[in-house]
């Protein structure tokens, strides 16, 4: 076996919310049931600051800044690919243009691959104030017409601790929406809203008639795929910059978590 042969890949996951140990352990467990060779290994760092939830275009533009940060070095410490850990894809474009390596989100790659498996989809969310998010996606990608409906059930969220201890609530109001949205949108697969939800999809893909994308982990098949296969973005649709600014961003930043730390938003 040659050298090259024996390196370990290494795909770093921007989660975008700042979170102790213990939680980013719950993002980590996007791993589980996951079949990969032993020549790819995921490590997942939060950012150092961002909004408090992504459900505005104010969140949005501070989320882009945030994700953007925590991997704009990615290529310079080893790492083979980038995934962002949100559906919202925040960050996505700008790191492109600053990477030679691979970087993927999950909201187009759901959107894009449910259209490999049904004519049309809907997206299972925990509450409209999440909704801007999905819109943003579907004006860029021009697919409003292939999405059959957003279902919210309208529970609490945590960007934490997730769905923990609020399985028996929350499972069976996904559950409800999902088929509701089958059996009067017409939708033909359906989407998980947020890879904060991805502890639901075991519990929901048996009961459904239709398929459900887990978006984290779909990233990272695709991830691992492109590595494969040798491809990545294109250097024509995302070039470098002129003038990078990466030492000001991330004093940006710096600034951003000392702020919160003492308590100010």
């Amino acid at each position: 076996m040659t050298e090259s042969q024996n390196e370990v890949r290494r795909v770093l996951v921007v989660v975008p919310f700042a979170m102790s140990s213990a939680n980013l352990a719950l993002r980590e467990s996007q791993l589980q049931g996951l079949q990969f060779g032993d020549d790819i290994r995921f490590e997942y760092r939060a950012v150092k600051s961002g909004p408090a939830n992504y459900a505005s275009h104010h969140d949005f533009a501070l989320a882009d800044v945030a994700n953007f940060e925590a991997g704009c070095r990615a290529q310079d410490e080893g790492y083979d690919a980038v995934c962002i850990d949100t559906m919202s894809d925040s960050g996505v474009h700008a790191l492109r243009s600053v990477l030679d390596i691979p970087v993927f989100g999950p909201g187009r790659a759901s959107m894009l691959t449910a259209l490999m498996l049904g004519d049309k989809f809907s997206i299972l969310t925990m509450a409209s104030h999440w909704k801007p998010l999905y819109k943003k996606a579907l004006d860029e990608l021009g697919m409003h017409h292939k999405c059959a409906s957003v279902r919210a059930i309208e529970a609490p969220t945590n960007n934490q601790s997730l769905l923990s201890g609020k399985e028996d609530e929350v499972y069976p109001r996904l559950l409800d929406a999902a088929m509701r949205a089958v059996e009067e949108d017409g939708a033909e697969c359906l989407i998980l809203g947020s890879t904060t939800m991805h502890q639901s999809h075991a519990w929901l893909q048996p009961r459904l008639p239709v398929p459900i994308i887990n978006p984290g982990p779909l990233s990272y098949k695709i991830a691992a795929s492109m590595l494969d296969l040798k491809l990545k973005h294109s250097a024509v649709g995302y070039p470098r910059p002129q003038n990078p600014r990466l030492e000001m961003l991330s004093a940006m930043l710096d600034a951003g978590a000392t702020q919160l730390a003492t308590g100010k938003t």
